[in-house]
């Protein structure tokens, strides 16, 4: 058996957008599945958000709409501000107007400013958005290039604080600090009116705008209570977000026409990433998925073993002996239904990697073009909806969306079983036995 694509000319490498003759259709079928039937699947339960929003800290923030921003020009509505997860926009000051309550058919302009009350985490959403900008405290730093080195911080005043009795204004914290005020929070109150004229008081939360170094230097502040570092809280560059979109433009161009291998293209576009600073190598190091990586190369150890050790050649005898009979679309229909099982237990590169030689086996042996077996493979090792645990995404939304175990199954095998007979029906017209 031959796994060599340089020697079986139907193995040779899969173009970029082959996948599509198959994925389109699938797409399409999963869309309507979930927009008919998936969603009546659903118990209607309060998601773990919801539950946390009950309890979580409120914050009053005002952001100003600089000129440039992305929002001129739209409604309430269309920019997304009005059901924002957590966060309410209370009210619109333009010019010596107060806008409130704020309708969605209300259309932002250059100078507006927008006073929220929310989560921390919606608010960290909003202020990375290029020309909105809090504006309680003079010393935010709204700069892209000038925030590569801020994070945001939560510190709790204490009793002892030069600055409590002073609005933030006057507090000068930048100067005191390094640190501009973006958001207040004070427990069991709702704060109203303009966030820079709130006079601080024992207690109150404050989201910081910081230094790299403040929450080493302030830790044990008496100044505060408690300073913590938000997570993901980075700035984004907005500058380099031409360059990213051309690289990508790039990336896309050479991986599609074939002019080098996908490795190579990858390798050259990531490299080029990093020079050109469109990510530091700090986030480049950290973006790598390192339990995934040895996943993928664990599986392919194993499914060399499988290989060498005669594993793969007997179950393949196996199946063709005992359903070859029937043709080869059961036996697509089979090593599709086997990579789908595995795929819930283990990642979906790992069941891809130890089916491959299965699949590439049981045609030999038959006799007929392995191609639409490979392909069976890979879309049975995507389409992995019957458990949180089968695919990344899926645990994504687990917590958050309030999900069981069982919801997961109540919706995935009726859609799994759809896209299997999908896949035996599509496979063999696109990629003939």
């Amino acid at each position: 058996m031959d796994l060599d694509p340089g020697h079986n000319p139907n193995l040779s490498p899969i173009g970029l957008f082959e996948l599509s003759w198959v994925g389109v259709p699938y797409a399409i079928i999963g869309i309507l599945y979930l927009y008919f039937i998936g969603y009546r699947l659903i118990p209607d339960r309060k998601d773990f958000i919801e539950k946390m929003t009950q309890t979580a800290r409120e914050y009053l923030v005002d952001l100003r709409v600089e000129p440039g921003c992305s929002l001129i020009g739209k409604t309430v509505e269309a920019a997304g501000l009005r059901r924002l997860r957590g966060l309410f926009l209370i009210e619109i000051l333009r010019s010596e107007e107060v806008i409130s309550p704020v309708r969605p058919d209300r259309t932002l302009a250059e100078g507006d400013v927008l006073t929220f009350t929310g989560e921390v985490n919606t608010i960290i959403d909003l202020e990375r958005v290029q020309g909105l900008v809090p504006i309680a405290d003079d010393g935010y730093e709204a700069h892209s290039l000038k925030q590569r080195g801020r994070m945001l911080s939560e510190a709790v005043v204490s009793a002892t604080s030069p600055v409590v009795g002073k609005t933030i204004r006057d507090s000068d914290f930048r100067a005191r600090y390094n640190a501009a005020v973006v958001a207040v929070h004070r427990g069991g109150e709702r704060l109203h009116g303009r966030v820079g004229d709130i006079v601080l008081r024992a207690g109150d939360t404050l989201l910081l705008q910081t230094g790299p170094h403040f929450l080493s230097v302030h830790r044990n502040d008496p100044d505060f209570y408690l300073v913590s570092g938000i997570e993901d809280s980075r700035p984004v560059r907005h500058e380099k977000a031409g360059l990213s979109i051309g690289l990508l433009a790039a990336l896309i161009v050479l991986m599609a026409t074939g002019y080098v291998s996908i490795v190579v293209a990858a390798f050259i576009v990531a490299g080029l990433m990093v020079v050109t600073r469109c990510i530091s190598t700090g986030d480049a190091r950290q973006s790598l998925d390192w339990q995934t990586l040895v996943t993928i190369g664990a599986s392919f150890g194993l499914g060399e073993a499988l290989r060498t050790s005669g594993v793969v050649t007997e179950v393949a005898g196996f199946l063709v002996g005992n359903f070859g009979a029937w043709g080869p679309y059961v036996l697509l229909a089979a090593i599709y239904l086997l990579t789908s099982i595995i795929t819930e237990a283990v990642t979906n590169n790992a069941a891809a990697v130890l089916m491959f030689p299965f699949a590439v086996a049981i045609a030999e042996q038959y006799g007929v073009n392995p191609r639409p077996f490979v392909m069976a493979v890979m879309f049975a090792a995507s389409a992995s909806f019957m458990s949180p645990i089968g695919y990344q995404t899926n645990l994504m939304v687990y917590g958050p969306g309030g999900y069981r175990f069982t919801d997961f199954l109540r919706v995935g095998l009726p859609l799994e079983l759809i896209l299997w007979i999908s896949a035996v029906i599509l496979i063999p017209i696109m990629w003939p036995f």
